[in-house]
């Protein structure tokens, strides 16, 4: 039982080494795309594992060769893919059985992720998920990017359909080969390795992206020029991000099923071992869902308050308007009264009428400007 006390470490990198090895940097989030020659294009790599071990041959194999020797000398073969065409699909499902509509879906891709049982397979999709990196959001920074992850599981093969230019099982294959008691537990040690590796994805992208909710979070609430109050931030910003949150909770909440389903239900082609496992992988993906819809309630609120603040802005400058115009309005009453030129306004012969009228004028502009300054209106 050493493999399965050890097995977390196996699949489970740190948050760093999961960042750099999975692409959820923008530099390495590409698919390593090298394919073996004298097999189908789509075809990246196609291995047979026996004991644990990699069965290593003087060539590549092909898909049907890799099955016949399972076949004959046991253990199970596990095919990537990316992005095959249904004639490159056509020849791999014909030799392993794969049910057509779970053959539609791989090769169509846009699918949501579920979970679907076939006499001899399991059909999984995964979400994969990228964080695009970004020097500030903008109204049009893209922050999610999304891929796929399509599982097929039998008795003695995994194969694997990748879809989306991330999300690479590259490093996963690498750190799985060196461990070979987890290998040796066939295909579901696999299954249960690529649904750890894809949850694990989404935890670092929730990470990074309450780091932008807490940016825009704190521009929202943080005081105007002169410690007033904020006019708030561009909405479009807060819309784009929560548009990116909602295509993020696409990828997480529909698979909350399929990984409790792999965790409590008896399955002959899932290893009791491994079984107990998903149950851990279901934990971390229920943790992420409710903070994918805390993401998306925050947002609300914070687009909530900044339009609010932004009406309260608005209101400010209007009362600051309407003060001013108050002010106004005494010299502009004195002039219009004066202005009238009646022939019997004494006022108009008197020495001292002007001074006197421009005191009083200025002492009424000033007792209303010190009223509304008081008030909070200036």
């Amino acid at each position: 039982m050493s493999m399965i006390r050890d097995l977390r470490a196996v699949v489970r990198p740190s948050r760093v080494s999961l960042r750099k090895d999975t692409g959820l940097r923008k530099d390495t989030g590409a698919y390593d795309t090298t394919r073996d020659p004298g097999t189908p294009s789509a075809v990246v790599d196609c291995a047979v594992y026996r004991d644990g071990a990699r069965v290593q041959s003087g060539r590549p194999l092909t898909p049907q060769e890799a099955m016949r020797l399972v076949r004959r000398d046991g253990g199970f073969v596990w095919i990537g893919l990316h992005e095959p065409t249904e004639a490159e699909f056509a020849g791999i499902a014909g030799e392993f059985g794969l049910h057509p509509l779970a053959v539609e879906d791989a090769v169509q891709a846009h699918q949501r992720p579920k979970l679907e049982r076939y006499d001899d397979s399991l059909f999984t999709v995964f979400k994969t998920i990228h964080y695009v990196e970004h020097d500030r959001l903008t109204a049009t920074s893209e922050v999610v990017e999304t891929g796929e992850v399509m599982c097929f599981t039998g008795r003695d093969f995994l194969i694997t359909v990748r879809h989306g230019g991330q999300g690479s099982l590259r490093a996963l294959r690498h750190r799985l080969q060196d461990d070979p008691e987890l290998l040796a537990k066939g295909p579901s040690a696999v299954l249960h390795a690529i649904a750890d590796h894809v949850v694990d994805g989404y935890i670092a992208v929730a990470d990074a992206l309450q780091d932008d909710i807490d940016d825009v979070e704190t521009e929202v609430f943080s005081p105007g020029p002169g410690g007033g109050v904020s006019r708030g931030v561009d909405s479009a910003r807060i819309y784009q991000l929560k548009r990116e949150v909602m295509e993020f909770k696409r990828a997480v909440a529909p698979l909350l099923r399929p990984m409790q389903l792999l965790s409590e239900r008896p399955m002959r082609l899932i290893d009791p071992d491994i079984q107990k496992y998903f149950r851990d992988v279901a934990d971390h993906l229920a943790r992420v869902q409710e903070q994918v819809v805390g993401f998306d309630e925050l947002l609300n609120s914070v687009l909530q308050a900044n339009l609010a603040q932004a009406s309260v802005a608005q209101n400010e400058d209007m009362r600051k308007i309407s003060s001013w115009a108050a002010i106004f309005a005494v010299p502009t009453m004195v002039a219009g009264v004066y202005g009238m030129n009646f022939t019997n306004m004494p006022e108009l012969h008197w020495k001292y009428g002007y001074p006197v009228i421009m005191g009083i004028t200025v002492v009424l502009c000033l007792g209303i400007h010190r009223t509304l300054k008081r008030n909070g209106w200036l």
